[in-house]
């Protein structure tokens, strides 16, 4: 039984870290457009001077670090959310904010660059 519970362990300490260094992407550029074009929220959790430096068409900045004192700016839980960043990282802490906070439909493009 203690080697079932130590494998258990392994495999939830490796998934957080699958997900805590932005490889927990859920969809890929393509995808995202289509969401985007659909009517979905498009959100860039860089800081402020990244986000003046480029973004992507139509995306609403809030830094990763302010999302839970700005939900409201997010719009309605139940409504598509594309999130991104530079790396992957904190659009991975982002999304898991999100979902913590009752966001029901929220995707993970990881970095800028998969769009």
């Amino acid at each position: 039984m203690r080697t079932k519970v130590l494998l258990f362990g392994l495999v939830v300490v490796a998934g957080a870290g699958y997900l805590m260094f932005g490889r927990g992407r859920d969809l890929q550029g393509s995808e995202a457009r289509g969401l985007v074009a659909a009517g979905a929220r498009l959100l860039d959790v860089r800081s402020p001077d990244e986000f003046a430096q480029g973004h992507l068409p139509g995306a609403i900045n809030i830094p990763v670090q302010e999302l839970p004192q700005r939900l409201a700016e997010v719009g309605p839980p139940d409504h598509d959310v594309v999130v991104y960043c530079r790396s992957g990282h904190r659009s991975t802490a982002a999304t898991q904010t999100l979902r913590d906070h009752g966001f029901s439909k929220v995707h993970n493009l990881g970095p800028m660059t998969a769009w």
